[in-house]
């Protein structure tokens, strides 16, 4: 059967326990920490002896086969732990699945944890014998809409008391990296436990983040501050960050104002733009000040151009990464080092 994640402690807490879960999907974080609950019940069932097998080119689909049937010399009961990298499943593996899934061991919990698996494979015979069997867990990726209910989730679950600002700052500065969220909460849970997290206790525990200085680049340049931006932009490369970290942080910046400039061109006033797009109060000015700058379709030319050093990054085009970021970081702030040919 299909069970959401949301809903596996609940499932996990009803009793006996399925003889397979299968956990897929394109969040590790999420996927890891349904896993630990997984875990955590089987060790209080009396599942003592665990055996991890980490599927590989020229993995002996037999190895699980016997793993499944014999008898443990430590436990009577024992939980087999089985990594599989994206579609990875062979022609052999596919029939030791769907044997397992038809005739689960009465002594054994498979635990399958994979990477996404694709609509077409989760039409095969392998897998609706494991789902029929026992718990397959699909792991969706928080879209930037869900990722505040997410993090307020979360931090109540630390014990803390988030503000809305503080909330929306860390989705800001983190991009929807779930990883790096978890972290910069764990952390808040660790300095201030128990309290009301407001935006100066975020900033100051990612103050010395690298995100947090590519940040800063993208409200330099917002502002129009050249100098600024300047400096930042020599600091970031000195310290060593990668230009993707950079990248990632301004297309979230300029797919949202892109979004504002082009809903304020069909008559939205900014304001009430700003307020849709959950702009946190102290960015609220400088991206009113960017988008009188600028007008909606040159926005979306800032979208193309650092689509075009995200091809850079990747080896996809020609051209030094870090000099299209400081000429595209100063063409926002109004200091156009090569005006376009054409402005519609």
């Amino acid at each position: 059967m299909r069970v959401k994640l949301e809903q596996l402690p609940a499932h996990l807490g009803r009793g006996k326990l399925a003889p397979v879960y299968l956990l897929f999907g394109d969040e590790p974080l999420l996927i890891e920490e349904g896993a630990d609950l997984i875990r955590s019940r089987v060790q209080s069932q009396g599942f003592y002896e665990r055996e991890v097998m980490h599927i590989e080119r020229g993995f002996d689909w037999a190895q699980l086969q016997w793993a499944t049937r014999g008898l443990s010399l430590f436990a009577a009961h024992r939980l087999i732990e089985l990594r599989l990298p994206t579609n990875a499943v062979s022609e052999a593996g596919a029939k030791v699945l769907r044997a397992y899934g038809e005739n689960p061991s009465p002594d054994t919990l498979l635990l399958i944890i994979s990477g996404k698996l694709e609509r077409r494979h989760q039409g095969t015979r392998w897998f609706s014998a494991l789902e029929q069997a026992g718990v397959v867990v699909q792991v969706f990726k928080v879209d930037i809409s869900s990722l505040s209910r997410w993090i307020e989730r979360r931090m109540h679950s630390r014990n803390l008391s988030p503000t809305q600002e503080a909330v929306t700052v860390l989705v800001e500065r983190l991009e929807g990296n779930l990883l790096a969220c978890a972290q910069e909460i764990d952390r808040l849970a660790l300095l201030f436990p128990e309290e009301t997290i407001d935006v100066s206790r975020v900033e100051e525990v990612v103050a010395d983040n690298a995100r947090y200085d590519v940040f800063r680049l993208m409200e330099s340049a917002l502002a129009g501050d050249v100098v600024q931006i300047a400096r930042i932009w020599r600091g970031l490369q000195a310290e060593g960050v990668e230009p993707v970290i950079v990248v990632g942080a301004l297309a979230w910046e300029l797919r949202r104002l892109a979004r504002m400039a082009r809903i304020c061109a069909q008559g939205m006033p900014v304001d009430q733009a700003l307020r849709e797009q959950r702009v946190w109060e102290r960015r609220k000015a400088l991206s009113k000040q960017a988008l009188s700058r600028h007008s909606a379709h040159r926005w979306l030319l800032f979208l193309r151009q650092l689509g075009e050093i995200d091809r850079m990054v990747k080896g996809a085009a020609r051209g030094r990464p870090w000099e299209a970021i400081l000429q595209l970081c100063l063409a926002i702030a109004g200091f156009e080092l090569f005006p376009p040919a054409v402005e519609h």
